[in-house]
């Protein structure tokens, strides 16, 4: 059985270094001392009911659980370099939270985190609210279901990437990212996926100028799309869109079927371009022809 540690307060750097198998309850991370790292090096532990107020607070942590627990703004860099622990139902606040972890389950938080979960891998977050700019950078291998993230910059260099049921609010999402699938999801913003590889949309709602160009193997399957102007433009694309699409400009190679498409553009372009775009339901087929 696990010894405990509760409705104690801890202000002093390391307060609990080094802690083993142990179960700490109901404390409290603040104080005049204002220390640093205060679970840092901590194996097999568990924190429930606690208020932190403190940085760097779970630094090189492994085999941890954070339940039930909170993370003011002062929380900075509360989670770095950690393997193998549970998030729930927690509210963090903490800027630059999760960066360099492995093997991290998120469920049912509420996070505001700029720079939130830089260059992870092994990551899985269930009905979870996070505010965030540059959402997961560099990270991959990562799950994500019922998520409801807003911010810029998110996805971007990222890998193995897979979303579902989720609403996304943010501009430049999945830049420079490589084999990402997003399921069943609401996208929205400008600039979306540009310079990407292997990006495919299942039965999503995509809004926002000018998405998805330069990008490689780019797929949507089922998709619906809103204010979508010049899209697809020097991408290597196969999309099949239900509805109206505002404009789609010099597609590389593929092709786009829709029902309707406001524009389409195929003019002015700076490298070879021989994308179509079908009208479902008509006869008519529009060939890029264009050449710098």
């Amino acid at each position: 059985m696990k010894k405990q540690i509760a409705n104690q307060t801890f202000d002093e750097e390391r307060s609990l270094y080094n802690l083993r198998s142990t179960e700490v309850l109901n404390c409290r991370f603040e104080g005049p001392a204002d220390g640093e790292s205060v679970l840092k090096e901590c194996r097999n532990f568990t924190v429930k009911d606690c208020a932190f107020s403190l940085r760097y607070p779970l630094w090189h942590a492994k085999k941890f659980s954070l339940i039930s627990s909170t993370m003011d703004d002062k929380t900075r860099a509360p989670i770095w370099y950690a393997t193998d622990g549970k998030i729930a139902d927690c509210e963090i606040n903490g800027i630059k939270c999760l960066r360099e972890c492995k093997n991290i389950i998120i469920n049912n938080c509420k996070i505001n985190s700029p720079e939130f979960g830089w260059r992870c891998k092994k990551i899985h977050i269930t009905n979870t609210k996070i505010d965030a700019m540059y959402f997961l950078f560099e990270s991959k291998d990562v799950e994500i279901d019922n998520l409801e993230m807003t911010g810029k910059y998110s996805f971007q260099y990222m890998r193995n990437l897979h979303i579902k049921d989720s609403e996304l609010d943010t501009k430049d999402a999945f830049w420079h990212s490589k084999n990402v699938t997003v399921e069943n999801s609401v996208v929205k913003g400008e600039y979306l996926g540009w310079f990407s590889d292997g990006l495919t949309f299942i039965n999503c709602k995509i809004i926002g100028t000018q998405p998805l160009c330069y990008c490689k193997n780019l797929k949507l399957i089922n998709c619906t799309m809103e204010d979508t102007d010049l899209a697809f433009e020097y991408s290597n694309v196969n999309a099949d869109i239900k509805g109206h699409i505002v404009s789609v400009k010099n597609p590389k190679s593929g092709i786009i079927t829709a029902d309707s498409v406001g524009d389409i553009i195929m003019e002015d372009a700076v490298m070879k371009c021989s994308g179509k775009v079908v009208l479902r339901n008509s006869e008519k087929r529009y060939e890029s022809l264009c050449i710098a």
